[in-house]
């Protein structure tokens, strides 16, 4: 994949999923745009950032962007478990505006280069959890279904324009949003255990999925929710 003079954005673009995405794009020579809360070393030589929080003051975000944008990929999110006795109104609306408002909101400041782009791709992220039953995982689960309904609604209604909108929804995977549950050679044994392909997820394994969705290789895609899993979500293997 060349993403040789596409100008991609990525919410979420400083740590685990979204920067092993931004790292593939740079290397394949999209002109990157980061927004994050903080911007670490990491961040590869070139990029363009902006230090925001998406659940604050997003007034920033139209200036920053270029005329034309040719993806936009929200890779921010959270892993809130609890039992559901245990889990307070507050805990269902932080994970629905960081999830859903936060995306939506991404989305209307950039809907213009979108536009403009004449063929562009956006991607949400969403969970094995939300298509799933598992325990414990209620209101991650509320707000990644939300995030599939955007999705699906974005897809039919910006059709028209071209403008194309996916989802992947991956399971557990090796960032550090997931260090309290891979936190010791028993918990990593018991996660990778609990896939059908006995491994749980790399960062590389969700970006470079979200990659194939931005290029032109998948114009064709559009109003999908695609498991990125290890088989979780639809097998059954013992």
């Amino acid at each position: 994949m060349n993403f040789n003079g596409k100008n991609i954005l990525v919410v979420g673009g400083s740590s685990g999923i979204g920067l092993s995405l931004v790292e593939f794009l740079h290397e394949n020579n999209a002109s990157v745009y980061v927004i994050s809360r903080s911007k670490p070393a990491e961040l590869p030589q070139g990029i363009t950032h902006l230090q925001a929080d998406v659940t604050g003051d997003l007034g920033a975000v139209s200036g920053f962007l270029p005329d034309q944008l040719h993806g936009l990929v929200y890779s921010v999110g959270s892993i809130n478990l609890k039992p559901f006795n245990r889990l307070t109104p507050d805990d269902f609306l932080n994970d629905y505006r960081l999830n859903v408002l936060g995306a939506a909101q991404i989305i209307q400041h950039a809907a213009k280069p979108l536009k403009n782009a004449a063929g562009a791709s956006i991607v949400l992220i969403s969970s094995v959890a939300a298509n799933t039953g598992l325990p414990y995982h209620a209101s991650i689960s509320a707000a990644k279904g939300g995030v599939q309904g955007l999705a699906i609604s974005l897809a039919a209604e910006l059709a028209g324009q071209k403008t194309r909108v996916n989802v992947v929804a991956p399971s557990l995977t090796d960032t550090p949003m997931a260090q309290n549950l891979l936190s010791s050679p028993e918990k990593r044994e018991a996660s990778a255990k609990r896939h059908p392909l006995a491994r749980y997820g790399q960062p590389e394994d969700i970006s470079k999925a979200i990659a194939f969705l931005l290029s032109d290789d998948s114009s064709w895609i559009t109003g999908q929710i695609i498991g990125i899993d290890g088989g979780l979500g639809k097998l059954k293997t013992a």
